[in-house]
């Protein structure tokens, strides 16, 4: 009976009383509940958004890229040297620079990527990104044919089989000089020529449009067949870079030693990992800062909770002077009231956790309902370059949260227990 007496006493403390205690009690509950719920859903989401955006990345970028400053020349027999090196799966050549579109009217700034299908297939899941859907159409381009991103055809409003009318960078350039030469000699009839011959854009039919998943891709890029990005940047048979796939994504570095010795000079080899660190690194800190900063929320809770066992202790004056006087040690003292906060954290806990589960599970619900019923969009895909909002549930972390939150409560609770146990019966009793 002695190991159940402080936990008899707390429940006893807890049950439900017309009282201001009461009301403190239920509010230190719900502080609790509100921090451990707010914090599953922000470290869940924020553990999605980074595994989803790795996800995304690794299914539209290479593992490896290897590219020059301006120019992969003799590109082939570094491609073959390349897949002679363990762990390389696939490899492929792009080209990929910044481009002018057109069409209705409409002009945008995207970027072209010359690729070879075939191979890219093997980098990159076209057939999957373009899906099987008819209003998609196919990933496979002939000549003088496109895919485009969902929201770069938005964007255009251009749809299947149209014509999408592209300007190079190198055109414009020549443009510029042939026009400086007619300005200055107008009977200049090689300039006009020329520039009747460079004004004509590359006119690409759109077979297919795709949907990677992260708003990046999908607005600001146009896939086209190799030749065509060679002719738009006047590469000939040369490329910007060779894209490579490996076994194991997360393992590069044994790979990129290998290929290092076979690169020509001035070519350098980056990761996926490297060619978007700064963004990687932005959602860890984030995630970070968002944990300590809401932690608070808990922390407030649990000043609730020492408020609340503060008062039972002067409320309950005169019972522990009698539970002294009767023989209770000062451990059993300081279990009734330590007992009590642990309580509140851990039926905050429970609360918490279902809550917090709740809602990471109908978060896109929740945000469609918001959206369409109150008008506030609270995860644009602009900005976050996701149409839904990704989360992941990771067991250690929901377990860090819980335990952390029942700890910072039993601390809290810790004070007051410790000033019960320390009062003295005789001055307790002696206006009694």
């Amino acid at each position: 009976m002695k190991k159940f007496f402080s936990l008899f006493l707390a429940l006893r403390y807890l049950q439900p009383k017309r009282t201001f205690v009461s009301v403190i009690t239920v509010i230190s509950v719900l502080g609790v509940t509100l921090g451990i719920a707010v914090l599953i859903i922000v470290i869940s989401v924020m553990t999605g958004f980074d595994r989803e955006l790795q996800r995304k990345v690794l299914g539209f970028d290479a593992h490896l890229i290897l590219t020059n400053d301006q120019i992969l020349r003799g590109w082939r027999e570094l491609d073959e040297e390349v897949r002679k090196v363990p762990g390389v799966v696939a490899t492929a050549p792009f080209v990929q620079g910044p481009v002018i579109v057109e069409f209705n009217g409409r002009i945008l700034t995207p970027k072209i990527r010359g690729i070879d299908s075939e191979r890219e297939q093997k980098i990159a899941d076209l057939k999957k990104m373009v899906g099987n859907k008819p209003d998609r159409g196919t990933s496979e381009m002939q000549s003088d044919q496109c895919l485009v991103g969902t929201e770069l055809a938005i964007s255009l409003g251009i749809q299947l089989h149209d014509k999408l009318t592209v300007y190079a960078p190198r055109n414009i350039g020549d443009i510029l000089g042939l026009i400086d030469r007619v300005r200055k000699d107008a009977s200049d009839k090689g300039a006009l020529d020329e520039l009747k011959e460079v004004v004509l854009p590359a006119e690409l039919e759109v077979v297919g449009i795709f949907e990677s998943g992260r708003y990046t891709y999908d607005a600001e890029y146009v896939l086209t067949p190799l030749h065509i990005g060679q002719e738009l940047y006047g590469l000939g048979d040369d490329v910007h870079g060779l894209s490579i796939r490996t076994k194991d994504p997360y393992g590069l570095e044994p790979i990129t030693q290998a290929i290092k010795p076979h690169l020509p000079a001035g070519t350098t080899a980056y990761s996926w990992i490297d060619l978007n660190k700064q963004l990687f690194d932005a959602v860890r800190m984030e995630r970070n800062t968002m944990f300590i900063i809401l932690f608070f929320i808990v922390i407030v809770a649990a000043f609730c909770v020492m408020n609340t066992l503060i008062t039972v202790t002067v409320q309950k004056r005169r019972e522990i002077g009698i539970m002294k006087a009767l023989g209770a040690t000062p451990g059993q003292i300081v279990w009734v009231f330590l007992s009590q906060g642990m309580i509140v954290g851990f039926f905050g806990n429970a609360t918490g956790l279902a809550f917090g589960m709740a809602l990471v599970r109908w978060r896109n619900e929740f945000k469609n309902w918001l959206a369409s019923t109150l008008h506030i969009e609270i995860f644009p895909p602009g900005i976050y370059q996701f149409s839904e909002i990704p989360a992941e549930i990771v067991p250690k972390d929901v377990a860090i949260i819980c335990v952390s939150a029942f700890i910072v409560c039993a601390i809290a609770a810790l004070i007051p227990a410790w000033i019960a146990a320390r009062l003295d019966p005789v001055k307790a009793l002696r206006y009694e």
